[in-house]
């Protein structure tokens, strides 16, 4: 599926974490290598973390209500506890309290942070038993997960998924390579939808992807250097033996010296819109020791 000569960025790859506990070291060293983390864990191994959480209903905020109608009681402890890792993870990115965020909601449902980290971008999947979360500091990003078993050739017309160059090279295939071929563009498109800010709204078909000649993923006709839009990242990873993971993430340029000074010396901040309206907020930028966050230690210097 994916070339021989690629060797994936290991900074890519998801992160396990088993419980509030963490270790959430790797989520920030990720934030400041790469600019962004994705983390992944089950919902059983945070059950009885967050049943017995004395904090579950401040933690949760303003999603208590809708956690509280949630039925039946599986599905509201999913709930929670796909929560409680939004939270997490961004305290980790962010290296501020657990109880110092506030989660919203972005148009197509995606959570958005308030509070302290109005500048991080964050996106939810989860499937099955799997929980994954994307972080990122420096642009949107978005995650799916998707079960390897999954037979998206029954699910989803190749006309509605796939673009004309797509179902040209899915018809060469033998059928079991067509089908993984499939949930891999199915994972991919979903995570650069939700990275856009508008899920599957429109037709899937309408953009498609490729290899570049190094074997990276790449959106299929576009420039492979970025422009001024900024430069994106594609991954697919299989998790557990049972799912499959992609994500998307688009770095935004760097602004010029005069620019960050503007931003900083008046503070502005940017507003809670669609994910791709988003500009690079202060913590972006400026070096400064944040708050310890629970599982981090020391607090962390950015650049």
């Amino acid at each position: 599926m994916v070339p021989a000569r690629y060797t994936p960025d290991p900074l890519d790859g998801p992160l396990h974490i088993a419980g509030p506990e963490g270790p959430w070291d790797e989520v920030g060293d990720r934030l400041d290598d790469a600019g962004r983390a994705v983390v992944c864990t089950t919902w059983g191994q945070w059950l009885a973390a967050v049943l017995l959480d004395p904090a579950l209903r401040p933690l949760l905020g303003s999603d208590w209500p809708r956690y509280r109608q949630t039925a039946p009681a599986a599905g509201r402890m999913r709930f929670a506890i796909s929560r409680f890792v939004v939270k997490h993870s961004a305290a980790a990115a962010l290296n501020v309290p657990v109880d110092s965020l506030e989660l919203g909601y972005e148009p197509d449902g995606q959570p958005l942070v308030r509070g302290a980290g109005e500048d991080l971008e964050v996106s939810l999947a989860h499937t099955g038993e799997l929980i994954v979360v994307g972080v990122s500091r420096t642009g949107p990003i978005g995650v799916d997960a998707q079960p390897a078993d999954r037979d998206v050739s029954f699910d989803v017309p190749p006309g509605r998924l796939c673009t004309a160059e797509e179902r040209a090279a899915l018809a060469a295939l033998p059928e079991g390579e067509r089908r993984a071929r499939l949930l891999w563009l199915w994972t991919l498109k979903e995570a650069y939808a939700k990275a856009l800010g508008h899920g599957l709204r429109r037709r899937a078909s309408a953009f498609g992807f490729d290899h570049d000649d190094r074997g990276r993923v790449v959106l299929a006709g576009a420039p492979q250097e970025g422009d001024a839009a900024g430069v994106w990242t594609f991954t697919t990873h299989p998790v557990q033996g049972r799912y499959l993971v992609g994500a998307a993430h688009r770095r935004r340029p760097a602004l010029p010296a005069a620019a960050r000074k503007a931003q900083v010396d008046t503070g502005s901040r940017s507003a809670a819109a669609p994910l791709e309206e988003r500009g690079p907020g202060p913590a972006d930028r400026l070096g400064f020791l944040r708050p310890v966050t629970s599982g981090r230690g020391e607090g962390r210097r950015t650049p």
